[in-house]
């Protein structure tokens, strides 16, 4: 049994390093052979993590209308390899390998699986596309859109309803806005035994949230090419919200310098293509725009999604956040929208940021609308914050 294990082991190590570990794996006892399924998966992976692989098909992305080993790799990942497994390997494809031509042909776009950090590549490399692959590139990034609106964006609906609801009670019925509870237990009196059930003599409703802005919601996104999945995520949430008439919602995009993208939230793939990927960070600045956008600091909510990598003025950064909180501003920063571990930030500048009873920490998209209800119902944090470090 420990032999077998041990060729187990050795013949896992000779899929991770590659045909160029064979003759080492063998000196030491060798492993079982590989299965067929094992070498094609062998093959595909040597194309991109192997320095002696055959890479013709890599290498001729993009030379012509038609690509068919690139076309056959693709389909060897898809069904040699989990959904999650592919989107790392087409990541390292185009990272490691210089395959970003590969994202510039019409029928590769369509050929790969719609995936966040190569939404996020392409969106960096979106005016490096050729005008025969721009349209593929749109639709790709609209697929994205659509897969993150159906996760999120009821929900993200729901929670801005169930946030701004006065908890007064309306004598307008609405199935909608029935308090169930509270008729349940006003009514309890009216109990029939022969029917087994509540007969009610008044219904009440939850007053519905004001139909006109009472709340103010500002999404101040690092796009720096490190931010690349998080302003994705930051950009879809943001016209999501500018939809409801409950909420004024401003978004923000900064590196060095400060966009509004406010007017391109009826569209998220045009507010996306608004977004510029890549360059330095300048958080302070992008601050102080966002200070001249509030009007009512108590009823003002401000999500700065950054990593914390300041590049501009770290004390004035510091000043500007804690005059805002002081005015009643309720802030939030979040150093990832993502579910892929821990992130990477400025911790030093986190723990000064936090000394301000600031939040600071990662959100998992799912948890977006969980968040957002908190937020705008000034409730505690800490629990998130101790889960998404």
């Amino acid at each position: 049994m420990e032999n077998i294990d041990s060729k187990q082991q050795l013949k896992r190590w000779r899929l991770i390093l590659g045909k160029s570990a064979e003759n080492k794996i063998n000196s030491i006892g060798g492993c079982d052979p590989l299965s067929a399924e094992e070498l094609l998966m062998d093959s595909a992976l040597a194309q991109i993590y192997g320095a002696d692989g055959d890479s013709s098909s890599a290498n001729n992305a993009g030379h012509g209308a038609s690509s068919p080993h690139l076309t056959k790799w693709l389909g060897d990942l898809r069904s040699l390899f989990a959904p999650m497994e592919v989107q790392v390997i087409q990541r390292d494809a185009i990272e490691k390998k210089g395959l970003k031509q590969l994202l510039f042909e019409p029928e590769m776009l369509d050929g790969l699986e719609p995936d966040i950090s190569t939404g996020a590549l392409l969106l960096m490399l979106k005016d490096q596309i050729p005008k025969k692959a721009k349209d593929n590139a749109r639709e790709f990034i609209r697929k994205i859109v659509d897969d993150i609106n159906k996760r999120i964006a009821d929900d993200l609906k729901r929670s801005v309803t169930s946030a701004l609801n006065k908890r007064e009670h309306s004598p307008i019925p609405s199935a909608s806005a029935l308090d169930y509870r509270l008729t349940v237990r006003r009514n309890l009196k009216n109990y029939s035994p022969e029917l087994k059930t509540i007969l009610p003599e008044k219904f009440y409703f939850f007053e519905r949230a004001s139909k006109s802005a009472s709340r103010t919601v500002i999404l101040d996104t690092d796009q720096s090419g490190s931010m690349g999945e998080s302003a994705i995520y930051s950009s879809v949430m943001g016209c999501i919200l500018a939809s409801l008439n409950s909420l004024k919602t401003h978004v923000i995009a900064f590196d060095t310098k400060v966009n509004d993208l406010t007017e391109f939230c009826t569209d998220p793939v045009d507010l996306l293509y608004g977004v510029q990927l890549g360059g330095g960070t300048d958080i302070e600045k992008s601050v102080a725009y966002c200070t001249g956008l509030v009007e009512e600091p108590v009823k003002t909510t401000m999500f700065i999604v950054t990593d914390l990598y300041e590049g501009g003025n770290r004390n004035g950064l510091l000043r500007r956040l804690s005059e805002l909180k002081s005015s009643g501003v309720n802030i939030i920063i979040l150093l990832a929208i993502s579910d892929r571990g821990k992130p990477c930030y400025d911790e030093s500048l986190a723990r000064k940021i936090a000394e301000f009873d600031i939040p600071c920490f990662a959100c998992p998209p799912e948890k977006l609308p969980e968040l957002l209800a908190r937020a705008l119902k000034h409730q505690s944090l800490s629990d998130m914050m101790r889960d998404n470090k």
